[in-house]
């Protein structure tokens, strides 16, 4: 996770965002056996985390993690900022080729 945030923070314009909220999925194996491994942030967008960990799930997409970044425009979105939380994040998937 820490090299992926170096990443991401490199860029200026990300590393200014209010929100940088994203969710990863990913299998790990040892001895031969599987296991699940995933876990999410919101980074106080409450509960946008866990919709971002949700979609994953919901596409059933493995090695992967998404991360979407917002920026306070000075209008409150309310509730449906997690709808496009959600469509950006499905955007990211299908351009990197998961969907």
């Amino acid at each position: 996770f820490h090299v992926v945030a170096r990443l991401l923070f490199h860029d200026k314009k990300v590393a200014k965002a209010n929100h940088n909220m994203f969710a990863y999925r990913f299998t790990e194996v040892t001895d031969g056996t599987k296991r699940r491994v995933a876990d999410n942030d919101d980074d106080g967008e409450k509960g946008a985390g866990a919709k971002l960990a949700a979609l994953l799930e919901m596409c059933k997409v493995d090695d992967v993690i998404v991360v979407v970044s917002r920026w306070f425009g000075g209008i409150h979105l309310g509730p449906v900022r997690f709808k496009y939380i959600a469509a950006v994040g499905r955007d990211a998937l299908v351009e990197g080729g998961f969907l």
